[in-house]
């Protein structure tokens, strides 16, 4: 039931029919909710509940429904429209079909038709829609009108295809209203009517910060990743290439579920063992440099907090990164310099690695599995390149690498798991897993900051307080000695993120230590993870617990005390935070807020324009 009132207020029931069959909803609740409680299907496109969208935008949710007393019955979107005491409702009449099959037939007007090619095919609200309406052909399908559709692939990591959009502004809602982004807007009317960046601009150049939460609620392949699948295979077939993989902490708990396993389930072993099939000449965990950065991250923290410096805020969230360069450029001061787990590994990989193992840098080619589309844009950043050389060659999200286990005919779920074998960059503590968690980066620093301080190991080690999936939480941590109390904040998802910065900005914020994690949930549900059909995050929690268990089941629970941690700073890098570790492992970022050059006319003409409907 949709509505709450106030305590002590019962709420009204109404009653209705639907098919025949007698129903009690409440009050101003939808046909489309209450017959969903009742196990009766209503095709819908635009609507998505997990984000209360509702726009009535496809009306390929049309009902035929009559009131008591009315003389004939008439169609009504069921995503909107209200239930009313008496009302009939006629999910399947032969009316109530055609005009479904119509409005189906309609949005594929000028919808590629080129399935078998896209990235959607088999996996796609639309093409399930069009088999349930029955559509055998489609009357008004024009290629003109494809051609008049635009597709920006301007930027590094994600494509925006219009010849595959619907018009559904679930993308505009998550960004506007989920995100607190604002990048996306409605432009033009009518049949011209289509989903574009704020002021005309490109993917590239916009306010866009490619946290991709808008490509997992699009139904169709309208947004998505820039795909670089083939990149990797002619890598790996390339004889005089050494291949490098490392996959990220949430990678393994938000991948099962595309081969059957359920949702949440561990299958880091697998994943070694398909990449190992495929022809990776070696592969690695991500976790290993999470535990290096939390290394490098406690001493420079603990070394701004000690000259007065506060707050500090994480920066190993590339969307994040992108958003205060962006929009709060202000705010870089107040960021880590140290470097991404991804980008981290990437280093590590064409130095360490290879003076180890005998191997020329030159031949090391490095590919990061991540679950994030924002990841793509951070490998191709100027200043994470290594004497010319990008610290990090191609990046796969979560959904690329399932595609390219299909094309090698790899089914994860039959795989045996085997293990890490590199005995210089692989191994990980329970706190580099955690990384992948909103809150997870933050106590893993806690952990490792109390033993840098005091000498002594905390007496704790999971911090509930810095636990939970509320937008954003704070907690004190007494480190002790010189140290003391430490207030700590963290933060998932960047409307609560743009919240806290601004209280930041005004004095307001009595903070040391902020994490930020522009996804919902942390990485765990990531814009690059596997999309759920008509569910936006819908695992979250299960991710999340197993990253928790894996944290509990390892040996070493904190990231100083991983061995081959130890031996990098003995035999590499001296110590943490030395001139070494810092001219390898720390970045710099840079200003780049929008400056308009459009009048305000024009930009009141877009705004005017995009609140149109037809």
């Amino acid at each position: 039931m949709e509505n709450e009132l106030p305590e002590g207020e019962e709420k009204k029931i109404v009653h209705a029919t639907i098919n025949g069959m007698a129903i009690e909803a409440e009050e101003n609740e939808t046909i489309l909710h209450a017959a969903r409680r009742y196990g009766i299907y209503i095709p819908t496109l635009c609507e998505l509940d997990d984000i209360d969208h509702t726009p009535g935008t496809c009306r390929v949710c049309l009902v035929e429904f009559q009131l008591p007393g009315a003389a004939s019955p008439k169609l009504a979107t069921s995503c909107n429209t209200p239930v009313v005491e008496g009302m009939t409702v006629q999910t399947r009449s032969p009316r109530a079909r055609e005009s479904q099959r119509l409005q189906v037939e309609l949005l594929l007007a000028d919808h590629d038709q080129d399935c078998a090619t896209c990235v959607r095919h088999g996996n796609c609200e639309l093409q399930d829609v069009a088999q349930f309406v029955g559509l055998r052909e489609n009357r008004f399908y024009d290629p003109k009108f494809i051609e008049e559709r635009e597709i920006d692939d301007s930027s590094p990591a994600m494509i925006r295809d219009m010849t595959k959009c619907i018009r559904c502004q679930r993308c505009i809602a998550i960004c506007r209203d989920g995100q607190g982004v604002d990048a996306l807007v409605q432009v033009g009317i009518g049949q011209d009517k289509a989903v574009g960046l704020k002021y005309g601009l490109s993917q590239k150049e916009s306010t866009c910060v490619t946290c991709g939460q808008c490509v997992l609620v699009c139904p169709t392949g309208a947004l998505g990743e820039r795909d670089e699948t083939d990149k990797v295979l002619e890598m790996i077939y390339d004889p005089e290439i050494v291949t490098v993989f490392q996959f990220a902490p949430a990678v393994r708990v938000a991948f099962g579920e595309e081969f059957g396993l359920p949702p949440g389930a561990n299958v880091q072993g697998q994943i070694i063992t398909a990449l190992k099939r495929i022809g990776a000449d070696i592969v690695l965990d991500t976790n290993f440099a999470a535990d290096l950065v939390i290394m490098e991250e406690s001493a420079e923290l603990l070394k701004r907090l000690g000259a007065g410096k506060r707050p500090t805020f994480t920066s190993c969230c590339p969307a994040w990164i992108n958003f205060a360069e962006i929009h709060y450029p202000q705010i870089l001061p107040y960021l880590s310099s140290t470097k991404s787990p991804m980008q981290s590994m990437g280093v590590i990989c064409k130095t360490y690695l290879p003076e180890k193992m005998g191997i020329d840098p030159k031949k090391i080619r490095t590919i990061a599995i991540m679950p994030c589309t924002a990841k793509k844009d951070e490998a191709s950043r100027k200043q994470l390149e290594l004497e010319g050389m990008a610290e990090i060659d191609v990046v796969l999200t979560t959904r690329e690498l399932a595609r390219l286990l299909r094309r090698e005919g790899i089914n994860l779920a039959k795989l045996e798991p085997s293990g890490f074998d590199n005995p210089y960059a692989s191994e990980f503590s329970g706190a580099g897993a955690i990384f992948g968690t909103t809150g997870g980066v933050m106590e893993a620093a806690v952990r490792t900051m109390y033993y840098v301080a005091n000498g002594t190991e905390y007496d704790r080690i999971e911090f509930e307080q810095l636990r939970g999936f509320e937008g954003v939480r704070s907690a004190t941590v007494d480190m002790g000695g010189k140290i003391g109390v430490v207030k700590v904040a963290m933060c998932h998802g960047l409307k609560p993120a743009r919240a806290i910065v601004e209280q930041v900005l005004a004095g307001q914020a009595d903070f040391d230590f902020i994490e930020i994690m522009a996804c919902p949930g942390g990485c765990v549900d990531g814009g690059g993870n596997l999309r759920s059909k008509k569910a936006y995050m819908p695992n979250a929690l299960k991710r999340r617990a197993t990253l928790y268990n894996v944290d509990r089941a390892q040996k070493v629970r904190q990231s100083h005390n991983n061995e081959q941690i130890q031996a990098l700073y003995r035999d590499f890098l001296e110590k943490p935070y030395s001139d070494k570790a810092h001219h390898l492992l720390h970045t710099m970022y840079n200003d780049r807020k929008l400056t308009l050059t459009r009048t305000v006319k024009e930009i009141w003409q877009d705004l005017t324009m995009s609140t149109l409907v037809y």
